[in-house]
């Protein structure tokens, strides 16, 4: 399983919004995410709203496609992309910045067994 870190900009003045939004998250969008092969999934947003995710696939364009070809997705994104800046009108999950891992402690940690 490979993990995956992200981040994206949310709009200024639309913070806590977006926070509400995520406090309850469709059910059939939870369900199409694990059947996608999204695992331990994580947002994380500054107060400026800087976004970070974390996400652990097999392969994340794999997992990207699988969630593009749902319609829970469609409806999903269609919401959420008033919320972001800098994704030139693509659906947020396919206008991510991927972020390179320069750190892993067990990573390291296994290294010295």
């Amino acid at each position: 399983m490979m993990r995956y870190c992200f981040r994206l900009q949310v709009r200024p003045g639309r913070l806590a919004e977006y926070t509400e939004r995520h406090r309850a998250v469709w059910p059939d969008m939870l369900a199409a995410l694990r059947e996608a092969g999204w695992r331990n999934y994580s947002l994380f947003v500054d107060t400026d709203g800087l976004l970070i995710g974390y996400v652990e696939a097999d392969s994340l364009a794999d997992a990207q496609a699988a969630m593009a070809a749902t319609e829970v997705n469609a409806r999903w994104q269609a919401e959420m992309a008033e919320f972001f800046t800098g994704i030139d009108g693509r659906p947020a999950d396919q206008g991510l910045r991927l972020l390179t891992e320069v750190f892993h402690l067990d990573d390291q940690l296994d290294q010295e067994t």
